[in-house]
């Protein structure tokens, strides 16, 4: 079986069994999503290729109009893009509900990319970024054709509505991402309320009357109410999160053509999967040097 049809088994039966942690595990979903990715990515771009060598062959004679292109060829390639992303943050959301802290502390995330992490995912407005950025250098590669007037269709060929458009959601998005970090903020400070102080002291001074370093069933479970609490807040920090990712990334698109959508798709995909490749390498490096140093002094 191959990678890819193994991934999709893999992922219908964590999907079907609503993330049951007894025998599956956010890591291994995570894994195969990245295998998906990397494959809707390569249909992204052969989808962008499809397109221009159909219009190459209606300049050649067979006449094919963009609004044609755009209905067969690129919104279901988005829709289905789109979809994969929901697909993550369905499951993301049920896993987390099992084990949140898992999810501020993911183990399936290499240093490089815990670096750049807020709040469990990509921070919103660096959708923004990644736009702009992608604009620019396209803008800069086919400067020449607009200049004289010709549609490149590709984010270098923005109008000034869609760039106004844009920039408001931007506005829009940097505000909602405030709250949510305020909201994370004054959930981690609950870390140091009265309940908890109370709490430490009174499990300190029971093991050290006990000269036992280990609490006591009955503490362990007074722990575990009060971190619940904790945990379910951090999990509607998550939520909110998560859904903004999700809202930000549906917006941009959809203030794009087809043809656009499909290019910031493709910047958006290459960007997490080189940096999640690259991440994992100056990890493999970083523990074989250590190995190395390790074994040298033995």
């Amino acid at each position: 079986m191959s990678v890819a049809s193994s991934s999709a088994t893999f992922m219908a039966r964590a999907l079907h069994t609503g993330g049951n942690q007894d025998n599956e595990t956010f890591h291994k979903f995570f894994e195969c999503w990245i295998v998906e990715q990397s494959q809707h990515l390569e249909e992204l771009v052969s989808a962008t290729k499809d397109c221009d060598q159909e219009q190459l062959d209606g300049r050649n004679g067979r006449i094919v109009t963009q609004s044609e292109l755009d209905e067969r060829i690129l919104r279901p390639k988005i829709t289905q893009v789109i979809e994969h992303y929901e697909q993550y943050y369905r499951a993301k959301s049920r896993w987390a509900w099992n084990n949140v802290l898992s999810m501020f502390n993911p183990s399936w995330r290499s240093s490089l990319e815990d670096a750049f992490l807020w709040i469990g995912g990509w921070r919103p407005s660096m959708a923004f970024h990644l736009f702009y950025s992608k604009s620019g250098l396209q803008l800069e590669a086919k400067l020449a054709e607009i200049i004289r007037g010709l549609s490149t269709g590709d984010l270098g060929d923005l109008t000034p509505t869609q760039l106004g458009q844009v920039n408001e959601l931007q506005k829009v998005t940097i505000r909602e991402e405030k709250e949510i970090s305020e909201k994370l903020a004054k959930q981690q400070e609950t870390v140091a309320d009265s309940t908890m102080v109370e709490l430490s002291h009174a499990v300190t001074e029971a093991m050290r009357e006990s000269g036992d370093d280990i609490a006591t069933a009955a503490d362990d479970g007074r722990v575990e109410a009060s971190l619940a609490t904790k945990e379910e807040g951090l999990a509607e920090v998550l939520r909110r999160a998560d859904d903004l990712r999700l809202k930000t990334l549906k917006e941009v698109v959809s203030v794009l053509t087809p043809a656009q959508g499909v290019h910031f798709l493709i910047a958006a995909a290459e960007l997490h999967l080189r940096i999640h490749e690259w991440g994992r390498k100056k990890d493999a490096t970083r523990h074989q040097n250590h190995r190395g140093v390790g074994g040298g002094s033995q």
